[in-house]
């Protein structure tokens, strides 16, 4: 098992959280408030919290190969909707 954990610093995490989960609400299953979220992915649960020191997105994958769809499936979204924000990619470690 592989834990991913993202973080995204910015004042408008929520903001972020609630937009990533409406949209990947379309596809997979998902839950969310306006400070906390679970997306389904097919290679794992995407669990999200957000506060006034940002976003942050925890992974527990089942296969180590999948880290990269996690990490780009997160990173490419916020990418198009934090554009505002100059946003590349969270700060991503294991």
């Amino acid at each position: 098992m592989l834990s991913l954990h993202g973080h995204f610093a910015t004042a408008n995490g929520s903001k972020y959280l609630q937009q990533l989960c409406k949209h990947f609400g379309h596809k997979i299953e998902v839950e969310f408030t306006e400070t906390e979220g679970t997306c389904h992915f097919i290679f794992g649960a995407a669990k999200m919290t957000a506060d006034e020191a940002g976003l942050d997105v925890r992974f527990e994958l089942e296969d180590p190969k999948a880290a990269d769809s996690a990490k780009g499936v997160i990173d490419s979204h916020l990418e198009r909707f934090a554009f505002r924000e100059d946003f590349k990619n969270m700060q991503w470690t294991s």
